[in-house]
C-alpha cells in the first residue's frame, strides 16, 4: 500500500502555495474528481479569483488555440501538398509520436525541476520550430522531409512540456479552489479545440498555411509570459526516491502494481491505437466521404463541430452524470462512441456529417473524461507527473502509430475500413473497460 499522505503546507490567498499543499493525496484526488464532476459557477468563480491560476489559464487557452490551429491545418496542408493518406499519417506521427518517445522524460522533469522553467524552455523550443515550419510552408515546393522534421521537433517540445503543465495545477490554487480549476482546465482544452480549427480553417483558406504556423509561434508568448509572472513551490525530493532511469520508469511500476490503473491504461491504449485513427485521416474522410475540400472553411467548421461535441461531453461528466458511477458512464460512453463512429464511416452526405460528428465528439470526450477521472482517483500525488506521462504515452503517443498503420491501410483499401475497425474495437472496450476495484468486482460476481 502506498503512503497516501503529502507533506504539510498552506496556500497563500493569491493561489501561490509557499510549499507543497497541506493536504492528503486523497484530498487532491477528491478535488480532481470533483473538478470533473462539478461544473458550477461558484467553484469556477472561486478558482478565477486566484491570480496565479487566472494568469496561467488565460495564457494556456491562447497558446492551446494556436496549437490546435496548427495541428488541424498541418494535416490538411499535408494532404493538399501530396494527395497521400500515407503522408498525412506520417505528419500525424511526427506531431504526436514524440508523446510516445519523450513523455516519460517529461514526467521525470515535472517531478524534479522548477516546473515554470521547464515550461518556458519547451515553449521557446516550440516557438522556434513553428517559425521554421512557417518558412518551409511558404516555399513554392516545400521539402516533405523538412516539414516532417520541423513538425517532429515541435511535437517533441510539446511532449516534454505536457506532464509538467499537468502537474502544475495543484500549485496554483489552494485546495478549496482546486475543483473549479480542474473544471476550467478541462473546458480550456475543449474550447481551444473548437476555436483553433475554426480560425485555422479560415486562415488556411484565406492566407495560406505559413501564416497559420507563424501565428501559432506568436501564441507561445502568452504561456511564456504567464510562467514568468507566477511563482510555484520548490520541489522537495526525499532521500529514498529513485534516481536516474529508475525515476523515469517509476510510472510504469505504479501501472504494473495497480490493477485498475493497469486496465485504464490498457483501455486508453487500445482506444487510441484503433478507434482514434479517424482523427488522423480527417482530411481524407472529409474529401472522399463527405465531398468537403480539406482546404475550405467547411472543413474547419466540420472539425470545430466535433470540438463542440467534445466540450459538451466533458461538461456532461461534471453535470448530467455527476452523481452516476464513473465506471458505468465510461462503458455507456464507449457504446455511444462505437455506434456514432460507425455512422460517421457509413454516411456520405455532408449535411449529415455535421450532426453525427457533433454527437461523436460528445461520446468521445465523455469516454476520455470519465476514464481520466477514474485514473486520477487512484493516483498518489508524489508520482502523479510520472504516471500521467504513461497516460499521455498511451493516449496521445499511440495515436500516431495507429495513424501510420491507418494511412497504409487507406492507401490499399478505403478510408471507411479504418473507421469501421475503430467502431468494432470501441464496442469491444465496452466489455473490457471494467474499472471497478477488484474487490467490488469479486463481490458483484459472488452476488450474481
Amino acid at each position: 500500500m502506498l503512503d497516501r499522505r503529502l507533506p504539510p503546507d498552506d496556500a497563500s490567498g493569491d493561489g501561490a502555495p509557499e510549499h507543497q499543499p497541506g493536504y492528503t493525496a486523497e484530498d487532491v484526488e477528491d478535488a480532481l474528481v470533483d473538478g470533473d464532476r462539478t461544473v458550477t459557477g461558484s467553484p469556477i468563480r472561486s478558482a478565477l479569483r486566484n491570480r496565479q491560476f487566472r494568469i496561467v489559464y488565460v495564457g494556456s487557452i491562447l497558446s492551446n488555440t494556436g496549437n490546435w490551429m496548427q495541428n488541424v491545418v498541418m494535416a490538411a496542408f499535408a494532404y493538399n501538398l501530396t494527395g497521400s493518406a500515407g503522408y498525412v499519417g506520417l505528419v500525424t506521427f511526427a506531431q504526436l509520436g514524440p508523446q510516445l518517445l519523450f513523455s516519460l522524460v517529461g514526467g521525470a522533469l515535472a517531478d524534479t525541476f522548477d516546473r515554470r522553467k521547464v515550461i518556458v524552455v519547451m515553449a521557446v523550443w516550440q516557438m522556434a520550430f513553428s517559425v521554421v515550419l512557417a518558412v518551409l510552408a511558404g516555399r513554392d515546393d516545400p521539402s516533405r522531409v523538412g516539414l516532417l522534421i520541423a513538425v517532429f521537433l515541435v511535437g517533441s517540445g510539446h511532449a516534454l512540456q505536457n506532464p509538467t503543465f499537468a502537474s502544475l495545477l495543484p500549485n496554483l490554487v489552494p485546495r478549496r479552489d482546486l475543483s473549479g480549476a480542474i473544471a476550467l482546465n478541462s473546458a480550456n482544452m475543449n474550447v481551444s479545440r473548437i476555436i483553433g480549427p475554426a480560425i485555422g480553417g479560415l486562415l488556411y483558406a484565406g492566407v495560406g498555411a505559413q501564416w497559420v504556423f507563424l501565428l501559432n509561434a506568436v501564441t507561445y508568448v502568452f504561456i511564456i509570459v504567464a510562467m514568468l509572472r507566477i511563482r510555484v513551490p520548490r520541489l522537495h525530493r526525499g532521500s529514498d526516491e529513485a534516481t536516474g532511469l529508475r525515476r523515469v520508469l517509476e510510472g510504469f511500476a505504479v501501472v504494473r502494481r495497480d490493477p485498475v490503473i493497469r486496465r485504464a491504461v490498457a483501455t486508453v491504449t487500445l482506444f487510441s491505437f484503433f478507434s482514434l485513427t479517424f482523427l488522423t485521416q480527417m482530411p481524407v474522410i472529409a474529401e472522399e466521404n463527405f465531398a468537403i475540400p480539406a482546404k475550405s472553411t467547411a472543413y474547419g467548421v466540420l472539425y470545430a463541430v466535433f470540438g463542440v461535441g467534445a466540450l459538451a461531453g466533458a461538461l456532461s461528466i461534471g453535470s448530467v452524470f455527476a452523481n452516476r458511477p464513473m465506471e458505468r458512464v465510461l462503458r455507456w460512453s464507449l457504446a455511444g462512441f462505437a455506434v456514432f463512429l460507425a455512422a460517421y464511416g457509413l454516411v456520405r452526405a455532408a449535411p449529415l456529417a455535421y450532426p453525427i460528428g457533433l454527437v461523436l465528439g460528445f461520446f468521445y470526450f465523455a469516454a476520455v473524461t470519465s476514464l481520466s477521472t477514474l485514473l486520477q482517483h487512484r493516483l498518489d500525488d508524489r508520482v502523479r507527473g510520472r504516471v500521467l506521462a504513461v497516460w499521455m504515452m498511451a493516449f496521445g503517443g499511440t495515436v500516431p502509430i495507429g495513424g501510420l498503420v491507418a494511412g497504409w491501410v487507406v492507401e490499399r483499401t478505403d478510408v471507411t475500413v479504418i473507421v469501421m475497425v475503430g467502431a468494432v474495437v470501441a464496442a469491444f472496450l465496452v466489455w473490457f473497460a471494467d474499472l471497478r476495484d477488484p474487490a467490488d468486482r469479486e463481490r458483484a460476481t459472488a452476488l450474481s
